[in-house]
């Protein structure tokens, strides 16, 4: 038995950085990965493989658009998956060896294998190839080990036409035509890139709203740009059946309409990786959707053992991921340094377009009764966005009638990057002032910071009651 102050199961984003922390500050430290490789779904299936895919589809897109230029349309033709996954297999081995070089330079032990609680200090790891169990002794685990695609059995996952998730990635040959069926971000994300690639896309889900976390403006952008793609979109259905058949998959909805495609995605949300680790042996239950519960700290029912990442549910980002595990392990060790992960963080959408949001939006302004005003800026009146030829794209605030920013939704050219200029006003309480006496670049996207709030400021000063559903204006949401 080889003992550790921390043993960590996971290698992913929260599993790396947790360990990192800990053994930056001195801690012997020991990580547990099941699979041949470091990163998680977060770098392998899921985060950077998606969005690498995604900047290929763009550029193979703009490719086709070279017409627009006066440019020859020569690179009108059929794509291969080995062409299109190239970049995206280039960028992930080049971040496992990033996220390797972290753990050796930490000193950290990575032992392969699949883990197991013996008991509430002793984790078994059992290797893949067979050999012995070894027992890792430690005074502090946490548990990172991420979540893994919620695959119904009504589902028919045996035919190779049919993926989840972290399968899409490795189809065999570009479909022509493929059903989504799940309109949540994963859904939404894979829709777009593929729709881009040329191939006839369906987006299938039991909502009448795209991601309804989102402004609902941007929501309805979202959906119009969809259109355009086009992706066929099929919100208010569900899916009745999967009929795969020789040339096709049937998939039949419950409105009686019949859809056939050549490769299905099934986006159906994802589970806490939690089968296999034994929790029950430490008394350590889990919700109906694999998922630890913890308190502010990280700390499960058993104060020594932690959780952090996917594995304990929303927001399952890999950002807000790696703050969590950080904060753990600065629990546990009482390292007097980072106490808490951030009240405010932003959330980005890598569809086509991207979009980009932190804070309140007009819809939760009015829950709260809150009193606001919005503020626009459309790229089209920008400069860069002009010359990117993004000419839907839109930066919009909302805010306090005390000019207080609450809010920044944009969709378009780098909202991912774009959305955390407004998160450190957010972050500092603000005004929409801060933009206006700011001197931004020009030409750049950042500059429509300062036309939307010149807009919201004249809103402010001509405010209605905003029930025509016209300009935007003052709200008092308190009265609706």
């Amino acid at each position: 038995m080889t003992h550790y102050d921390l043993v960590v199961i996971g290698a992913g984003p929260a599993g790396e950085k947790g360990a990192a922390q800990a053994a930056y500050f001195g801690k012997r430290v020991a990580i547990v990965e099941s699979t041949p490789h470091v990163g998680g779904a977060g770098v392998n299936t899921g985060t950077i493989p998606s969005k690498a895919l995604r900047e290929t589809a763009l550029y193979f897109a703009g490719l086709r658009q070279r017409r627009w230029y006066g440019l020859d349309d020569a690179s009108e033709r059929d794509l291969e998956m080995h062409e299109l996954m190239y970049r995206e297999q280039d960028v992930v081995r080049s971040l496992r060896q990033v996220v390797r070089q972290n753990i050796e330079r930490h000193s950290i032990d990575l032992v392969h294998g699949s883990a197991s609680f013996d008991d509430a200090h002793t984790v078994r790891v059992t290797p893949p190839d067979g050999g012995p169990d070894s027992l890792l002794r430690a005074e502090v685990v946490l548990i990172a080990t991420g979540s893994v695609p919620s695959r119904s059995p009504e589902v028919p996952f045996a035919d190779g036409r049919i993926h989840d998730s972290d399968e899409i990635l490795r189809m065999q040959r570009m479909p022509r035509s493929m059903a989504v069926v799940g309109a949540g971000v994963i859904g939404c994300e894979y829709a777009t890139t593929f729709a881009a690639l040329g191939i006839d896309v369906t987006l299938v889900d039991g909502r009448d709203q795209l991601l309804p976390f989102l402004d609902a403006e941007v929501s309805e952008r979202l959906r119009s740009a969809m259109a355009a793609l086009p992706v066929n979109l099929r919100l208010g259905e569900t899916v009745a059946s999967y009929e795969p058949g020789a040339s096709a998959v049937r998939i039949a909805l419950a409105s009686g309409e019949s859809l056939g495609v050549e490769s299905v995605l099934v986006a159906a949300g994802r589970l806490g990786n939690t089968r296999g680790l034994g929790l029950e042996r430490l008394g350590l239950a889990v919700g109906e959707r694999g998922h630890l519960e913890v308190n502010a700290s990280y700390q499960t029912a058993l104060p020594h053992i932690y959780a952090a990442g996917d594995v304990i549910g929303f927001p399952a980002l890999a950002a807000t991921s790696m703050e969590q595990a950080r904060v753990a392990m600065v629990h546990a060790f009482d390292l007097k340094y980072k106490t808490r992960v951030a009240q405010t963080c932003p959330i980005a959408v890598y569809t086509i377009p991207e979009i980009g949001m932190v804070g309140e939006t007009e819809e939760s302004c009015r829950r709260k009764g809150i009193a606001y005003a919005v503020g626009r800026a459309p790229y089209r009146t920008n400069a860069r966005g002009q010359i990117s030829g993004d000419l839907d794209g839109q930066v919009k605030l909302v805010f306090g009638i005390d000019r207080r920013l609450l809010g920044v939704h944009i969709i378009g050219e780098s909202a991912a990057e774009l959305v955390h200029v407004g998160l450190m006003v957010l972050v500092a309480g603000g005004t929409i002032d801060a933009f206006i006496d700011a001197v931004f670049n020009y030409p750049t996207l950042g500059d429509a910071y300062k036309y939307a709030a010149y807009d919201g400021l004249g809103n402010l000063e001509h405010r209605t009651d905003g029930r025509s559903g016209g300009a935007p204006a003052l709200l008092a949401a308190a009265s609706d």
